[in-house]
């Protein structure tokens, strides 16, 4: 197997749910997109990507106020930092010892055990294209595939947009996604410049998403 070393730049990217093929477990689908990508060209790069995800809930809100989720986040390709997403907004990013902050915080925001999402799996490089292809899991259990595009030589979503969705369609075929929602909503639409945290809202709404799949009696296999 061909690897090829990790690159360090930051693009526009993309993160969709890929669906269970008809019939497959999800490591069997895992296996066919891999040999998709490899059939094209794609070179498999040297170690693993992991995004996780830790919900928090406020303990006590002012009257009359809902409670706001607060989801702190952490991604191998940032190893010294994490994310803070508050429900609704806003964001920030933090050094790694924010998990720290969060433990002495406790009297104010509650971990919500068992809630914590994990996705793991494969980084790939195809030309200016980075790929990694995941299994996102919920209490060890298989909750659904991730796959994340990025393209590396540009910042701006508008001027790479149909030139991503192309290459999505060479491995992902009919499920290629939609323009993403974060890269529409902001002011300057989308010529404003990607982001990480763009990249990890879509995993928090990818998260999500598949946090309310019930899997007893689901055709998801693992």
């Amino acid at each position: 197997m061909k690897t090829q070393a990790p690159s360090e730049t930051m693009g526009v990217t993309c993160v969709c749910q890929v669906p269970v093929a008809e019939g497959k477990s999800v490591q069997q689908t895992v296996d066919l997109l891999h040999k998709k990508l490899e059939q094209l060209g794609a070179l498999k790069q040297q170690g693993n990507f992991s995004v996780d995800c830790e919900t928090y809930h406020a303990t006590a809100t002012a009257s009359g106020q809902p409670s706001k989720l607060l989801y702190v986040m952490h991604n191998s390709e940032t190893p010294l930092s994490c994310m803070a997403l508050f429900e609704g907004g806003p964001c920030l990013v933090a050094d790694a010892n924010f998990d720290v902050l969060m433990i002495k915080l406790k009297s104010h925001f509650q971990n919500a055990k068992g809630h914590k999402v994990e996705c793991r799996g494969w980084k790939y490089r195809y030309s200016d294209f980075s790929i990694k292809v995941g299994t996102v899991t919920m209490n060890s259990s298989a909750r659904g595939i991730s796959a994340e595009v990025e393209y590396c030589p540009c910042v701006v979503p508008g001027d790479c947009w149909n030139l991503m969705k192309e290459f999505m369609q060479s491995f992902l075929g009919s499920n290629v996604p939609e323009l993403p929602s974060v890269f529409t909503v902001k002011p300057e639409g989308l010529f404003a410049p990607s982001d990480c945290i763009d990249t990890m809202t879509q995993y928090l709404e990818l998260f999500n998403k598949l946090r309310k799949l019930q899997m007893p009696g689901s055709n998801i296999r693992v």
